[in-house]
């Protein structure tokens, strides 16, 4: 069965046990030796992001680690509960540099993701996404099968295989995604505006790394730090997935 559309949600009995205390901790020192707290210049700031913002030196603002300790604590918990509830969260980072860390991030904890670019309708438009998911895991299996092979000419079997790798590349991340996320974490708020947006749509959480220059109005979870510099970024996911790991052991327990 591909694509959200044909997921058909079926309730499992709640059992009521105490919950542990949340054990993903924030270092600060570590947010700071990544180099998150290094914004951009002040020419290209957001008047909006002024709350996250610590000061200015050399031109540029830095971010204040404090509340992005706080964003990432009330953040955290959130993600821990989603995880724990058995959805899913999709993972947004198309920004060339981020790519490898997000498909990375998701595929650790068997998340969705798209890292190659949003596609429009991605959220908002599933019927004509589902039908590309279709044809996507339809060829697959025919290319698996050896029935393509059999039938066709080694330049045909070549074509259906780039075509396979072109459909792929668009909806890889989300081809088992049976159904709409339940949030999404975006690195880049303003490379994936759209995905935002889409979400905003469809009044799905967003979880976003949000740096100096980005207006923060259209997110849920602002997480301010830089979102260029990758170590960052890599820590920050690393503390999303260990959240999304510490409820999917609560779904299992």
């Amino acid at each position: 069965m591909g694509g959200f559309l044909g997921f058909t949600k079926v309730d499992s009995p709640v059992v009521k046990r105490k919950e542990p205390k949340m054990t993903v901790e924030v270092d600060i020192k570590a947010l700071l030796e990544s180099g998150a707290h290094f914004g951009h210049k002040t020419s290209r700031w957001h008047p909006k992001m002024a709350p996250y913002i610590h000061s200015k030196r050399q031109g540029g603002h830095v971010i204040n680690l404090e509340k992005t300790v706080e964003a990432l604590d009330k953040a955290l918990p959130e993600l821990t509960k989603i995880a724990a509830s058995g959805k899913k969260v999709l993972f947004v980072g198309t920004k060339k540099q981020l790519k490898e860390a997000t498909k990375t991030a998701a595929e650790s904890v068997n998340m969705p993701y798209v890292t190659v670019r949003w596609v429009g309708g991605t959220l908002t438009n599933v019927e004509t996404v589902n039908r590309q998911i279709k044809k996507l895991q339809d060829l697959e299996r025919r290319m698996a099968s050896g029935e393509l092979e059999a039938r066709y000419s080694k330049l045909e079997v070549q074509r259906y295989q780039e075509e396979i790798d072109l459909l792929n590349e668009r909806y890889g991340g989300i081809k088992d995604m049976r159904e709409q996320p339940a949030a999404i974490v975006v690195v880049d708020a303003i490379q994936d505006k759209n995905a935002i947006k889409e979400a905003n749509t469809l009044k799905i959480p967003v979880f976003a790394i949000t740096d100096t220059n980005v207006d923060p109005t259209s997110i849920d979870y602002v997480i301010p730090a830089n979102d260029d510099a990758i170590k960052a970024v890599e820590l920050i996911l690393s503390y999303i997935t260990a959240a999304l790991k510490e409820g999917e052991a609560k779904k299992e327990a």
